[in-house]
């Protein structure tokens, strides 16, 4: 079985657990006030599970497929693509999740967007910091004062 295939099975039982966590154990803790909604917490749960089956169907049963091109990915060839940059953007999502919260979301999340563009490659830093900078603050406006959700935008000792 081709690569592709393999990752679409995994990410089937993946989304067969979410999907069975989202249709059977989100609504069963809800209180008695919200089962009248017409929507629950755990309506977009239940989409994103239906959708990723679907898509992961259609990758395992080969209907995206038409001939085979130069740019499918080769298993054979695994050590001739990038995996150094693969990996360190990896490892750079698991150390933005962690300092997320210490750090706040405005530094961590600027951090995050410019060591991640330095790796892909960007060395123009006059375009990297005032992106990472607007987009940060950005989000985390939206989220914030328009959303009314709190972030953490600083960290704490400065005053977040």
């Amino acid at each position: 079985m081709a690569l592709d295939r393999w990752i679409a099975l995994v990410l089937l039982g993946v989304c067969l657990t979410y999907g069975y966590a989202a249709w059977f154990t989100m609504d069963a803790s809800l209180a008695p006030f919200m089962k009248r909604n017409p929507i629950w917490p755990s309506t977009f749960p239940k989409v994103l599970s239906v959708l990723g089956i679907l898509t992961t169907l259609v990758i395992l049963l080969g209907f995206e497929k038409g001939e085979a091109k130069e740019a499918d990915i080769d298993y054979h060839r695994l050590t001739e693509y990038h995996l150094g940059q693969a990996l360190l953007l990896l490892g750079l999502m698991v150390v933005y999740a962690l300092c997320l919260r210490p750090m706040g979301f405005l530094i961590s999340t600027s951090a995050f967007l410019i060591l991640g563009s330095y790796i892909l490659g960007e060395r123009k830093w006059h375009i990297m910091l005032p992106v990472a900078l607007i987009a940060a603050f950005s989000i985390w406006f939206l989220v914030q004062e328009v959303l009314g959700i709190y972030m953490r935008p600083l960290p704490g000792f400065i005053g977040g």
